[in-house]
């Protein structure tokens, strides 16, 4: 899969490990411990390491789809790529509402800390804080400043930084696990087995809630795969990363979590009643009792230092997945400007730097929006093992990163991530409700506002990326009713932009309608004749590499039975030819022939032996009303495929219109080709009262013509008086088209 060009890629290993590192690392751990503590005692130990395999699990799946898949966007771009881009924004939406909320948490987290610290460090002893500052108001004052110091940061630099901050925290929680080291060698086996038992406080039932809880707190390994269109060497660099940050934060949480309860609890002290009491505050306790005063000054400088690098890395992945969304029209288009200056997504930053901050003023209960955050990842990571088996299946290519005891990993990372979001679900119902709710948003503005040009935007990436139809389980299938061999060439290349070869299938018709009026003996003459048809119809497709299917049915009548084969195999598309359109009596029931089918319809006028790969130059004319457009996005980016790269849109305005409003037409129009075309389609706006002339005119000087039909108010589709006098009065190939009722 060809990598993004859009951003350059400048994060390397340690870079991309630094964005890991700096989400995962610290905040989960000290704000969750104490909640896993008390709900299972020391086996919160046992919950975070299972946690850490679940995860790991988790990062091999991300691992293989990034590395096949190098581009922005994490789990939306894999919902994209294996399931469909309505799917695909659905999930985008909430996971980037789960970044959001993610940073907004972190923000929260780092006013709270810092506000510790300044009352402990505020140099006038005898003057108090201002009363402000004790209230939620100096709170969230505090919260916004970092965050809108990162967004300044990422709007001037690519690259999610904080890596010497992630450097210094490691260092911190290093002196923390040393200095308990130095105390556990003081302590007697006995009195270290005293300190753990009972293991199990509530059983497995409190091990699993603990679980549940306490996943969070591994979360951050994904974001990588979110900048992955940003990473150097994603095949290699993507996996090693996944795993080196998870292996990191692993390496500090279960020797720290051993030490908090032995060592951190005094003689007479066991964690469970110690977490139950100040849950929030157990690391900081448990390092006050084996390093003093200085454990607990460490614990608050880890914490400081920790909710900064998650805030970084929450803004910097959220603002990422929003930029990769824009790309597909999935959210405004407005939000994929990237900055000259700088090469940052400017607009997709501050928007996500907004919606952070409106949920630091307005939310009430940030803990419940943090646990619809955790919903939302379990249930992302759930969907990313289905997809990375749906795409083992579908996927015939060789792949730079390959997950082992395939499908053993993805199945088991299915079922834990289920589980652990069922209970969250059942745990914390409002957090439920706020996924729900956001999803009910999302759904409505999609509908509104952005599946149009969505569609049209995917139609065109599976035209050019062929692939994307196979990994999503399609096989477009075109029918092709054929009359005259001569035309068989013509007709099966032109269906073959609409369904690829070796993905799609073109399946070629010959109805034979004379056996019922004809004497027996002559119905062998009638077979033969439609079997002729086929056989010099397949002969000439078979000469130019293309290698359809046929099909000979019987039938009275050749409109309904055609009508009849492409409902009953569930066809695509329907391509028809015909040579001439002098003959009312055919358009007529072709008219009625499209508006027995749901699907799209195309019909091919071209002149004898024309061939599609000799074509150079293709005129689309369009209008105000683009009923067709994802139909033709995916026609002319198959064109363009094919190595036909002139394609020229043709706007045709009354002499009347302004020249301001002229140019806002172009405007519009040049931003739709470059969405239907991959490169850089002429657009050209002319000002005419005659419509039919102007586009007959520029007809003469083209190979083919591409029109749009008409769709009366009532949704009927008719060939319209413009179609049919283009037709009529040009020699060249036209090629009309209708998309599906």
């Amino acid at each position: 899969m060809e990598t993004d060009p859009r951003m350059e890629r400048r994060i390397g290993l340690f870079g991309a490990t630094s964005v890991g590192v700096g989400a995962i690392v610290g905040g989960g751990i000290l704000a969750l411990a104490g909640v896993a503590f008390a709900v299972t005692g020391p086996s919160a130990i046992l919950a975070f390491g299972l946690n850490g395999c679940i995860a790991i699990l988790t990062a091999l799946s991300f691992a293989e789809m990034s590395a096949a898949f190098p581009e922005s966007g994490g789990t939306y771009t894999f919902s994209k790529k294996v399931l469909s881009v309505r799917t695909a924004f659905l999930v985008g939406w909430v996971v980037w509402f789960a970044s959001i909320v993610a940073a907004a948490l972190y923000a929260i987290g780092f006013a709270s800390f810092a506000a510790i610290l300044l009352k402990h460090i505020w140099p006038a002893k005898s003057v108090e804080l201002p009363l402000w500052f004790s209230r939620s108001t100096g709170v969230t004052l505090l919260a916004l400043l970092p965050t809108l110091y990162y967004t300044f940061k990422l709007t001037h630099r690519t690259g999610g930084g904080g890596v010497w901050m992630n450097i210094l925290k490691v260092i911190v929680f290093g002196v923390l696990i040393i200095g308990g080291l130095r105390a556990i060698a003081g302590e007697s086996g006995t009195d270290l087995r005293a300190d753990l038992t009972p293991f199990f406080s509530r059983g497995l039932p409190g091990l699993f809630q603990a679980m549940g809880y306490s996943f969070i707190a591994m979360q951050g390994f994904d974001l990588i795969a979110a900048v992955a269109g940003e990473v150097k060497d994603p095949a290699r660099n993507i996996p090693r990363s996944m795993l080196l940050s998870l292996g990191i934060a692993l390496t500090i949480y279960l020797p720290l979590l051993f030490m908090v309860s032995t060592v951190g609890m005094n003689p007479g002290q066991y964690i469970t009643t110690v977490s139950a009491y100040q849950p929030e505050a157990i690391v900081a306790v448990a390092a006050h009792n084996y390093l003093g005063e200085f454990g607990y000054w460490l614990v608050l400088a880890a914490a400081i230092l920790s909710m900064l690098s998650a805030l970084s890395a929450n803004l910097f992945a959220a603002s990422r997945v929003a930029l990769a969304m824009s790309w597909d029209r999935t959210l405004p288009r407005h939000l994929e400007a990237i900055s000259r200056r700088y090469g940052t997504p400017v607009k997709s930053v501050l928007t996500t730097f907004f919606i952070v901050t409106a949920i630091i003023i307005i939310v009430p209960d940030i803990a419940i929006a943090g646990a619809a955050s955790s919903l939302i990842f379990l249930v992302t990571f759930a969907l990313s093992h289905l997809i990375n088996i749906l795409f083992r299946k579908r996927n015939s290519f060789k792949l730079s990163f390959k997950l082992p005891y395939y499908p053993l990993i993805p199945s088991l990372g299915l079922l834990a991530c289920l589980s652990l979001a069922v209970f969250q679900g059942i745990a914390v119902p409002s957090a439920g409700v706020i996924v729900a709710s956001w999803l009910i948003i999302g759904g409505t503005l999609y509908v509104a506002l952005f599946a149009r040009r969505a569609r049209v935007v995917d139609a065109v990436t599976e035209a050019t990326d062929p692939r994307v139809l196979l990994l999503r389980g399609r096989s477009p299938l075109v029918l092709v009713p054929i009359v005259n061999p001569a035309n068989a060439e013509a007709m099966v290349a032109v269906a073959n932009t609409l369904a690829p070869p070796n993905i799609g299938r073109v399946l070629l018709l010959s109805v034979v309608t004379e056996l019922y009026s004809v004497k027996p003996d002559e119905v062998s003459k009638q077979v033969f004749g439609a079997q002729e048809v086929l056989r010099e119809s397949l002969i000439a497709s078979f000469s130019v590499g293309l290698f359809p299917e046929a099909l000979t049915t019987v039938a009275p009548q050749p409109w309904d039975e055609i009508s009849r084969v492409a409902r009953t195999h569930r066809c695509e598309s329907l391509l028809v030819g015909l040579s001439r359109f002098q003959e009312d009596a055919i358009g007529n029931q072709l008219e009625d022939l499209m508006n027995s089918v749901a699907c799209d319809v195309v019909v091919l006028r071209a002149p004898e032996h024309w061939k599609l790969t000799e074509i150079n130059r293709v005129l689309v004319p369009v209008g105000g009303k683009d009923i067709h457009d994802q139909l033709r996005a995916r026609l002319l980016a198959s064109l363009w495929r094919n190595n036909i790269r002139q394609i020229s849109f043709l706007r045709i305005l009354e002499e009347k219109v302004k020249a301001q409003a002229m140019e806002k037409i172009r405007v519009k129009l040049t931003r739709i080709a470059r969405e239907e075309v991959p490169g850089a389609p002429e657009v050209v706006v002319v000002q005419s009262d005659d419509v039919f002339e102007t586009i007959i005119e520029h007809a003469t000087e083209s190979d083919l013509v591409i029109l749009g039909l008409q769709r009366l108010k009532d949704g009927r589709r008719v060939f319209g008086e413009l179609a049919l006098r283009v037709a009529r009065e040009t020699h060249c190939a036209i090629i009309m088209i209708s998309h599906g009722i």
